[in-house]
């Protein structure tokens, strides 16, 4: 199956499907078969069917898995694959389905959080055309050379297509070339780091990576997952090039003996309050248990982080529109003495 992974919602439920049938007692296969049936997504519809027609030919679920070309998160494969081992298929499939409801509301969260903002820059830019539209006719009508209330030589119906042509070609421009590098590894490695050094939006990125760390560490630890893949599963299900950068360190210092506690906080992206979570839950033997207990505080923690970063687009918005405005009122006051002053050269000629 050629294409991007299947989407959250259809995974969580797949995932949660999956589970229920099997606890009852349904044979794996039926329950694949089953849940391809039940599947509204296509992707996850023709992935699971080709799943099913693989693991007819003997193959193993998570090598069947692997073979759908990314329909599957890597976290998800690995972990059916230590629970294929262990027995344990049923109570992973359902805490994956908690994870992946999880990670979806923050998705909705976050897309709710930065609408507003959003929406107060599409109708400031849009506001910036209309004006420039409306002085253009105006100065048609009296046959006069429009305002050019940006200093930029934009004027009339042209000047506000040059406008929106440039601002939303450039968004688009960012935004595409975001996602094009986002997709790769060393493009993440490359992008996320720099982002995390930015205020507001740095602490959320981090509050975001933690969360989806601490479920997923305690998820691989709870199937029985080996700490060195188990580590390196958690970090790739933050989804954050910052974090996985970390991966081959960490993994190191603890293959070399050092405490998880040390090796994590050698990193600098966890905060010293985590880090005294999993020194205490190390010395107690319940790192995982731990940070399962803790994940409500830490997914909220990350919707505050993501709350102060709407709120802060939202007043950077208003402050652009501050400060257009105060230039706009000195652009029409300047343009208005030059007036007065033309009119005053006229009269004493």
């Amino acid at each position: 199956m050629l294409g991007p992974q299947i989407p959250l919602k259809p995974l969580s439920l797949m995932c949660r499907s999956l589970s229920t049938m099997l606890h009852s007692g349904v044979p794996v296969l039926r329950s694949i078969d089953l849940a391809a049936d039940k599947s509204s997504d296509n992707k996850a519809r023709f992935a699971l069917n080709q799943v099913s027609d693989s693991i007819r030919r003997g193959e193993d679920i998570a090598t069947s898995m692997r073979a759908q070309h990314g329909a599957f998160p890597d976290l998800m494969i690995d972990m059916i694959a230590v629970a294929e081992q262990t027995g344990s298929l049923p109570e992973i499939l359902s805490g994956l389905s908690n994870h992946y409801d999880n990670n979806l509301r923050l998705r909705k969260e976050f897309i709710s959080a930065i609408a507003w903002p959003v929406f107060q820059f599409i109708a400031a830019v849009l506001v910036i055309a209309l004006m420039l539209y409306v002085l253009g006719i105006i100065a048609a009508m009296n046959n006069d050379k429009p305002l050019d209330i940006l200093g930029w030589g934009l004027t009339g119906s042209q000047g506000a297509i040059i406008w929106l042509s440039s601002i939303f070609g450039s968004i688009f421009a960012l935004f595409f070339g975001y996602q094009v590098l986002s997709r790769s590894l060393p493009g993440k490695k490359f992008l996320h780091p720099t982002f995390m050094r930015i205020p507001v939006l740095g602490t959320c990125m981090q509050s975001f990576g933690i969360a989806r760390f601490s479920w997923s560490f305690y998820l691989t630890q709870e199937a029985g997952m080996p700490i060195e893949k188990s580590l390196a599963a958690s970090f790739q299900a933050t989804a954050n090039g910052a974090f996985i950068n970390a991966t081959s360190s960490v993994n190191n210092q603890v293959m070399s003996g050092s405490t998880l506690t040390e090796a994590l906080g050698s990193t600098d992206l966890f905060p010293a309050d985590f880090m005294e979570m999993v020194h205490v839950g190390e010395t107690s033997g319940t790192v995982p248990e731990m940070l399962n207990r803790m994940s409500p505080q830490f997914e909220d923690q990350a919707r505050r982080s993501l709350n102060a970063l709407a709120a802060t687009l939202g007043w950077l918005v208003w402050l652009a529109v501050a400060v257009f405005i105060i230039y706009i009122v000195f652009t029409i006051a300047l343009w208005y003495v030059g007036m007065i002053n033309d009119a005053i050269k006229l009269t004493s000629l």
